[in-house]
């Protein structure tokens, strides 16, 4: 058996290439949309990509299902709950797919499938040949979303225990998915949560202990709040570690996954829906350069905005005023998914060379409208000083002013566990809308855990014209740490 994880750590994402070295068949599961690494990979070990498996319409990426059904042929599945707008099979709960299976025993679909143990049908209505080799199960797991699945994997349809399980955002490493983004509309939070107990404990807590775990996130993803830094694990220490998989009333489970979990980004619902209902494919090219005076004008005539991907010290230091930030040493494209509207023209702000990478982060979240980049940031900034603004930055224990309203923009979970006097909590994920209850003549202090997500948040309103904003250096750890 061929089985390769592709971890992308930007944006904590995990899919998978399953392959029978016999046959040549694979499958790809839960595809990002640069889809590069999976082709080379395939053709290295002799393999053909025949079946895209998504395991539920994912809200903080795009897939790439449809740039790889375009590259390899494929055929794109979903569980069998999922409506689409392109065309895909249905994988119904407890269906066997045979890799070891040879083509020429294919059903229509292009993979060899039986809801038991027996064969796949034969085109011509010959009989079936006998399953063998790697051999994936479909386990329908509602909770996360009314659609997701889960892919048993055995090396042979007769093994006594199967070599891992991929997870979805049904069970990670740690955590479990939650059950309130808005893929889930029409049902309520605690529907899912019950849906999704009950997926746990029927099908995924029924597998061996020894089963290994593969999830499509880690730590880092807000599909969850206690996601570990592993990307692997067994079904066996989930059942003892795991905080949600421990013996509770339903009840008390749906209470518990239903709250504290991170502030959604607004660009998970557009996410969704690009995912459900299809999209343009990727464009590779490289972003066109813009003079300064070409990005401005997109600016006032185009409604664009000026992203700046520089690292943060560069950034704080001097940047163009209104500019937005989120660099790329962190979690830019969920930063930028946050901050920035979903279809808003973007100009990048970035140091040379690094304008290729921003643009494919940001069309990984599903933001295609670059309009390009200013190629040298800092001989601009230099030229036109008029254009310039500072972050203004108070030091870790540092005095705020009397009037200042104190704003925590952490997530609701590092709040609870401990904030500064007076502050109010209002996540970076939802700034955009709830910064309309601040008073912007009013000075505003921000901060966050270590001092990254204060300076997005500070661009933002700055942006949107308040007159004085202020973010704390070092976030609540250096304000907790200068007050002894």
């Amino acid at each position: 058996m061929h089985f390769a994880q592709y971890y992308l750590d930007c944006l904590s994402q995990a899919s998978y290439l399953i392959g029978d070295e016999t046959t040549g068949r694979a499958v790809l599961v839960d595809p990002r949309r640069d889809i590069d690494d999976y082709l080379r990979d395939a053709e290295a070990a002799g393999l053909r990509i025949e079946l895209i498996i998504e395991t539920h319409f994912h809200a903080d990426f795009l897939s790439g299902h449809l740039e790889l059904a375009r590259a390899t042929g494929a055929t794109i599945a979903f569980g069998e709950a999922a409506e689409t707008g392109y065309p895909i099979r249905r994988l119904r709960d407890g269906e066997r797919i045979f890799l070891g299976v040879d083509a020429a025993a294919d059903g229509a679909d292009g993979v060899a499938t039986a809801d038991g143990a027996g064969g796949g049908a034969t085109g011509d209505g010959a009989a079936p040949a006998a399953p063998s080799g790697v051999t994936l199960t479909v386990l329908a797991t509602p909770g996360h979303t009314p659609e997701s699945i889960c892919i048993v994997v055995h090396e042979q349809p007769d093994a006594p225990e199967p070599y891992g399980v991929l997870t979805g955002d049904t069970l990670f490493v740690g955590d479990v998915g939650r059950p309130d983004l808005l893929a889930a509309t029409g049902l309520t939070p605690e529907e899912m949560a019950g849906r999704l107990h009950r997926s746990l404990h029927d099908k995924l807590l029924t597998l061996p202990d020894a089963t290994r775990v593969f999830p499509a996130h880690g730590a880092g993803s807000a599909c969850g709040r206690n996601l570990s830094t592993e990307t692997t694990s067994t079904i066996g220490e989930q059942r003892r570690y795991d905080y949600a998989l421990q013996p509770m009333p339903e009840d008390e489970f749906v209470r518990l996954v239903t709250a504290g979990q991170p502030a959604t980004p607004g660009y998970f619902a557009h996410d969704a829906a690009l995912n459900r209902d299809g999209h343009p494919l990727l464009d590779t090219a490289p972003p066109a350069a813009l003079t300064l005076d070409a990005a401005l004008a997109a600016c006032r005539d185009a409604g664009a905005v000026l992203l700046d991907s520089r690292p943060l010290a560069a950034y704080t230091e001097a940047h163009f005023t209104g500019s937005l930030h989120t660099s790329l040493d962190t979690r830019f494209a969920e930063y930028a998914g946050s901050v920035v509207e979903p279809g808003t023209p973007i100009v990048l702000i970035s140091d040379p060379g690094t304008e290729s990478e921003a643009r494919l982060r940001l069309a990984r979240i599903g933001y295609d409208h670059v309009l390009g980049h200013v190629p040298d940031p800092a001989a601009e900034l230099a030229r036109r000083p008029d254009l310039v603004t500072r972050t203004h930055r108070l030091a870790a224990g540092e005095v705020p002013p009397g009037d200042a309203q104190l704003i925590d923009v952490r997530n609701p979970s590092e709040y609870a566990a401990g904030a500064l006097p007076n502050a109010v909590n209002l996540p970076l994920a939802t700034l955009p809308t709830s910064c309309a209850t601040l008073d912007p003549d009013r000075p505003v202090v921000l901060y966050c855990r270590s001092g990254s997500r204060s300076v997005i948040a500070a661009a933002l309103l700055e942006a949107r014209g308040f007159r004085d904003v202020r973010d704390i250096v070092g976030g609540y750890e250096g304000a907790v740490s200068a007050c002894g």
